[in-house]
Formats: C-alpha cells, sequence, structure tokens
C-alpha cells in the first residue's frame, strides 16, 4: 500500500515537473528550513552524507539549488533555493498536497490523517534522538571498559 501511493505521487511528480520524489524531497526540505547543511539534511532523511552530496550536486546542475560558504563553519557548506528551485518546489508542492489529498483524505477522514501524521512525526523525532544516543555512546566507552588499543601503540 505504502509503494503504491508514493510512486503514484511520484509518477505525478515526474509527469508535472520531472521530478522524481528524493529530489521533491530536499527541496521541499531546502523551502522549509533555508540553508542546512549536507550533513543536515542526509540526519533528516536519514541517509549517508554522500548519497545526500550526489542528490544536492544533481539540483545544483538544474540550476535549482546553490551550495555557499557556511557562514558559521569554514569547513561546511549550506544549501539554498534559487529562484527557479523556489519556484519548481512550490508548484510541486501544490501537486503533491493534491495527489496525497486524492490518495488519502478522499479514503480517511482528515482527523485521522492529523493523527497519523503526528504519530509519524513522533516516531521519526524518537528515531532521531535514538540515533543520537547511539552515536554519544559509540564515542563514549561504558564504564569498566577499556578503550580500544590503537594500531601502532604498546598495550598499557
Amino acid at each position: 500500500m505504502e509503494i503504491e501511493l508514493w510512486s503514484g505521487i511520484e509518477g505525478r511528480l515526474r509527469a508535472e515537473f520531472d521530478l522524481p520524489l528524493t529530489s521533491f524531497e530536499v527541496l521541499h526540505l531546502l523551502l522549509r528550513r533555508p540553508g542546512p547543511r549536507i550533513q543536515d539534511i542526509a540526519e533528516e532523511f536519514s541517509i549517508t552524507v554522500g548519497g545526500t552530496s550526489k542528490v544536492v550536486d544533481r539540483l545544483e546542475a538544474a540550476g535549482l539549488c546553490a551550495r555557499r560558504a557556511n557562514p558559521n563553519d569554514r569547513r561546511s557548506s549550506v544549501v539554498e533555493l534559487t529562484p527557479e528551485g523556489r519556484r519548481l518546489v512550490e508548484g510541486a508542492l501544490e501537486v503533491f498536497e493534491e495527489e496525497l489529498e486524492l490518495r488519502i483524505g478522499s479514503v480517511i477522514p482528515e482527523r485521522a490523517v492529523r493523527e497519523v501524521t503526528a504519530v509519524l512525526q513522533t516516531l521519526r523525532a524518537a528515531g532521531r534522538a535514538l540515533d543520537v544516543t547511539r552515536k554519544a555512546a559509540e564515542r563514549t566507552p561504558a564504564p569498566g571498559m577499556r578503550a580500544p588499543k590503537q594500531p601502532g601503540r604498546p598495550a598499557s
């Protein structure tokens, strides 16, 4: 069911805007949250930084977004929509919402859709919090445990 839903929405985005769903999602994020780093986008969608960079490269080549130096960290860049990208994603967002309404709203009451959306947002936030906790745990040895031996260093 879920695959059919997203395939149908993607089919319409491709037909009307020549826009894959993955690209739409990234552009939509840039519309909602201007100026994220590649790392921020990767974390938002739980995909690799390399995969995210490839999607952004394609969007940038199409003139839909641009990278610029991060004013807060010279080692990274931020991604912003171009005026063309903003126009495209605003139009695509209308089609996305219309198609979602046709496929879900016509079958499920609006209240139920809002409840499911809230639950999914809660699950996504909990998953991100778990990922942060796991990453922190990987960097901090458990009490009483020794740090792994570093190559080329004698054991202490």
